[in-house]
């Protein structure tokens, strides 16, 4: 989503962002190429100071004059759409970009009800669509576009015979199930003491992780990275790519190592199906099988042949499918769609992004 601000044509769109937050370690990129960036903090849904920011931030929207209104995620729909639809935006977009499991009846309640203050819902993958539709969400308001991509920033890899690095890129989150990982590792260990586990991404499940990874015995050989903005660098080093999630929208870490050419191991959850065709570009597992990882991931170390192919055939299968420009383009011609614009039509003066952080 950020990179969609960046992109968004400038001859036709100002670009504001909006935010509860204005830190953490993607603001620098964020910043680059927009109008102007305000914030609007809050705490809590339940917190009787949000509606005080929901009403500040309804002002802004009519002082600043937008006519497209991009909600990102599950907070800032439940936020900015109704905010919005009081100021008179005319166009107003939300977006589902995850399953939601770990989120509460509550906030899932919320979020279908401020839907009712959106033209259309963009949903970033099938699974994301599927589950909007069993929310009751109208077809003719839902919209599929897929995440973006830059293809160009990920060097297909050149695998070696010997396979031993075996590299996640995910959010420490309940839904993407690194236990089961961390679970398939120790039997990984027993055959190959060399393997070496990466584990990118940043999360509230840190300490608990490597906690784990202390008890079950690897700690010495799991390597924990946190948040990084090199990760096309660190998958051209890696050698196996594995995605345990139990719920997937549309997994960004696993296109970008399908993009990578590495052999890449995912659980038949939610969006990882319309990427991966099982022994055809990846390997499918099924999610909380601990042992169905780590007999595929032996499977790729003992038949590197085998995991070249999967490598050469999963970049393939991304390239041209998954560009950031097809992903920009559809979402301006969603807004031009919306606002009634056409071929010719006058430059459409505002358009404010709202997310999270």
């Amino acid at each position: 989503m950020i990179e969609l601000a960046r992109r968004l044509d400038r001859r036709r769109f100002q670009v504001h962002l909006v935010c509860f937050r204005r830190g953490g370690p993607w603001l620098a990129r964020a910043e680059e190429n927009v109008t102007s960036v305000a914030e609007f903090p809050i705490r809590s849904f339940r917190d009787p100071a949000t509606f005080t920011q929901m009403k500040a931030f309804s002002r802004w929207c009519r002082r600043t004059g937008v006519a497209v209104l991009h909600a990102t995620d599950l907070y800032a729909n439940i936020f900015a759409l109704p905010a919005a639809a009081a100021a008179g935006v005319p166009v107003r977009i939300a977006n589902r970009r995850e399953i939601n499991p770990d989120k509460g009846a509550g906030l899932l309640a919320l979020q279908r009800a401020a839907y009712a203050c959106a033209n259309r819902v963009a949903a970033n993958s099938q699974a994301a669509a599927d589950r909007l539709r069993r929310e009751w969400v109208p077809e003719q308001r839902i919209t599929l576009i897929p995440n973006g991509l830059d293809v160009d920033a990920f060097t297909p890899r050149l695998l070696p015979n010997r396979l031993r690095r075996i590299i996640t890129v995910a959010n420490l989150r309940k839904e993407k199930a690194h236990e089961i990982l961390f679970n398939a590792a120790t039997r990984i260990h027993g055959e190959y003491p060399d393997a070496e586990f990466w584990i990118v991404g940043g999360g509230a499940r840190y300490d608990e992780l490597t906690a784990l990874a202390r008890r079950l015995g690897i700690a010495e050989r799991t390597r924990f990275f946190g948040h990084r903005d090199d990760v096309p660098a660190l998958l051209a080093e890696s050698d196996i790519f594995v995605l345990p999630s139990r719920s997937e929208a549309f997994p960004s870490g696993l296109i970008e190592a399908m993009a990578s050419g590495l052999p890449v191991i995912a659980t038949s959850a939610g969006g990882n199906v319309e990427l991966v065709q099982h022994r055809q570009n990846g390997l499918l597992v099924p999610p909380d099988d601990a042992g169905a990882i780590a007999a595929s991931i032996r499977e790729l170390i003992e038949s590197p042949g085998e995991a070249a192919a999967l490598g050469r055939a999963a970049r393939d299968s991304v390239v041209g499918r998954f560009s950031f420009d097809r992903m920009v383009t559809a979402f301006e011609n969603l807004y031009r769609s919306e606002l009634g614009g056409a071929q010719g039509s006058p430059p459409f003066k505002q358009c404010a992004a709202s997310q999270a952080n």
